[in-house]
């Protein structure tokens, strides 16, 4: 009873009004911002943070045999090293294509024969404004060496597709944002 009561209770849902907004923190790399927002029903809410990033890419990159090219890094905020998808921060006006096969190329040193994009996903919509791009990448080989930057020090590592899908089964991958571009990446491969 309860259950149907909410399904034929659908609002619509408006966006907020944002009134003012002021920088408490402006880096490089993240940005914090208290926006003052009236919600529709009138209410004004004078302290809503707001953590702007840049926009990232990240990719589902396979090698001409058809391997998954995994990286593993250290990653301090978590304080774990953390086996991941490549990817990073896409530069200023670099369009999301480019940069993931830039990230590609730097992290892996792989250059690719096809790049598609399979998923824009928001990494948290409630506190950040940057949108993750996702691609799936084939036909890769080693063209080059790492060029790594000044503070990445990882691993490329290779695995079967069944592989990956049994990390994620057993929560060997504990990036959400990789998670994510595995389930895309992998359902995309499958069609």
């Amino acid at each position: 009873m309860l259950l149907e009561s909410i399904n034929n209770t659908n609002m619509i849902i408006e966006k907020w009004q944002k009134l003012a907004s002021k920088y408490l923190v402006k880096e490089k790399w993240a940005t914090l911002r208290v926006d003052e927002v009236k919600l529709p029903d009138g209410i004004v809410k004078d302290d809503y943070y707001v953590l702007e990033y840049p926009n990232w890419v990240n990719a589902i990159a396979l090698t001409e045999e058809g391997k998954v090219i995994m990286v593993r890094q250290y990653r301090h905020a978590a304080d774990i090293v953390s086996l991941e998808v490549p990817g990073g921060v896409i530069d200023g006006n670099e369009e999301p294509e480019f940069a993931i096969q830039r990230e590609l190329l730097e992290e892996t040193g792989y250059s690719f024969k096809t790049c598609k994009l399979v998923a824009e996903l928001y990494p948290n919509p409630a506190t950040a404004n940057n949108v993750t791009f996702t691609y799936v990448l084939t036909g890769g080989i080693k063209t080059h060496e790492q060029h790594l930057d000044e503070h990445e020090i990882l691993n490329v590592e290779e695995y079967t597709i069944d592989q990956v899908k049994q990390f994620m089964k057993d929560n060997k991958i504990a990036q959400a944002l990789h998670v994510a571009a595995l389930h895309y990446g992998l359902t995309a491969l499958e069609k």
